[in-house]
């Protein structure tokens, strides 16, 4: 099993930063055994694809919508996941979930239904 916990949501303006973290605990395995992910889901829509890390950290996916805004990455020795968001807009308001799933097959994995461990959430509004 593995608990993931988020943390660093807020409500900032348009244009700020924000980190947002997950804390990955009550592991059986190395966390490095896991790839992660960032999700986002905004009031009445569907849950979205943000960003994915495999177990290294050397390889990483994001969706277009935040392609060179945001960053992903990761500590294992830490058990923490990152997401470092900058130049945010009011598109970007939602609550952002982190996901893990074993490190088994490599590509971009941007569906929700591929991983099965969730954090409960975290929340960003951006301000106008």
């Amino acid at each position: 099993q593995v608990q993931l916990v988020e943390s660093g949501g807020g409500l900032v303006q348009v244009g700020d930063s924000l980190t947002l973290s997950c804390a990955a605990s009550q592991l059986t395995f190395s966390i490095s055994r896991f790839e992660m992910a960032w999700f986002r889901q905004a009031p009445g829509k569907e849950r979205e694809f943000v960003a994915q890390i495999n177990w290294s950290g050397r390889d990483a996916y994001y969706a277009d919508s935040v392609e060179g805004r945001f960053t992903i990455f990761r500590d294992n020795a830490k058990k923490t996941l990152y997401l470092q968001m900058s130049s945010l807009k009011p598109e970007d308001t939602a609550v952002y979930y982190c996901a893990a799933a074993w490190d088994r097959a490599t590509g971009r994995h941007d569906r929700s239904g591929y991983w099965p461990y969730w954090g409960q959430g975290t929340q960003v509004t951006v301000s106008s």
